[in-house]
């Protein structure tokens, strides 16, 4: 099986790379080497490539950001997915590609189905539903898995920024009232190549039988405070510094962003198991993996 990978430098992508090796051919791309914002340079890359499977995971992150540039953002997260999947479908290869919980407006009180209807309330999640319809549009073989929450041992992710600010300061004021499922880029990976490693070569004939949307998320369920709670926890057990002994619950109003967030992202996983037989670790169990990847970096 040969893969095409875009987005090999991001958190999720460089993962990815890894763990899509056992399975054939990895072809990576990152920003050096496609521009997603030109057309003709996304099709000959397929067409160069000639892959069995496309996996995007190149998009545009900057939440607050897409607020005041849209234009840039839906380039890469509406037009360059539907661009891909042409290519895809026209050279005969499926297509995996990444989405958001912000496709949601977050009013639901359970957690959402994949079948539930979009209803973005920012650029970003706007720009991230319009990705998805133009890949289903696109009439290739295809999974579009949504995720949240996403972080990582390294990068730029809410992990870091808590053990950043953790360092730096003795009292903290963090969102308790928006609910997601914080889930490492390492979870998404291994899940993702556990999906395609079901295959066995033949990610099309996979994907015309089982694809779709699927959500894929760790299990469970915290508000951002909690999260921040228990990184400090993990954070102290692992001897990390820190000089943060107050962490204090505020409402999303009193830290005012660019770009609203979904009070709720839980996303619902019963698919995930349905149709992949594939269970998903609690957050907890995965956060303590990723503290674990954290106190052994070099400082």
């Amino acid at each position: 099986m040969k893969i095409l990978l875009t987005g090999k430098d991001g958190q999720l992508g460089q993962v990815l790379q890894e763990v899509l090796a056992p399975l054939g051919e990895v072809v990576a791309t990152g920003r050096a080497d496609l521009d997603l914002r030109d057309p003709r340079a996304i099709a000959a890359t397929v067409d160069d490539a000639a892959p069995d499977l496309v996996v995007n995971a190149a998009a545009y992150t900057a939440v607050d950001q897409a607020e005041t540039e849209p234009d840039v953002a839906a380039e890469i997260n509406a037009l360059a997915p539907g661009h891909l999947a042409v290519a895809a479908r026209r050279a005969g290869a499926a297509i995996v590609h990444y989405s958001t919980d912000y496709v949601f407006d977050g009013r639901r009180r359970s957690p959402y189905p994949e079948d539930a209807p979009v209803n973005p309330i920012n650029a970003y999640g706007a720009g991230k539903a319009a990705g998805e319809a133009a890949v289903q549009a696109a009439g290739a073989a295809h999974l579009i898995v949504r995720t949240s929450w996403v972080y990582a041992a390294r990068g730029q992710n809410f992990l870091n920024t808590m053990l950043r600010l953790g360092r730096e300061r003795p009292e903290l004021a963090i969102v308790d009232d928006q609910v997601g499922a914080p889930t490492p880029a390492d979870t998404i990976a291994s899940l993702t190549a556990a999906i395609v490693a079901q295959a066995d070569g033949e990610p099309r004939r996979l994907l015309d039988t089982k694809g779709g949307i699927l959500h894929l998320t760790c299990r469970g369920s915290a508000s951002w405070f909690g999260f921040a709670r228990e990184i400090f926890a993990l954070a102290r057990t692992r001897g990390l510094p820190l000089a943060v002994d107050t962490v204090r619950p505020i409402p999303a109003e009193a830290y005012p962003l660019p770009a609203r967030r979904p009070a709720n992202s839980r996303l619902a996983l019963r698919r995930l198991r349905d149709r992949f037989g594939l269970v998903p670790p609690h957050w907890r169990q995965a956060l303590a993996e990723v503290m674990d990847q954290v106190s052994e970096r070099p400082s």
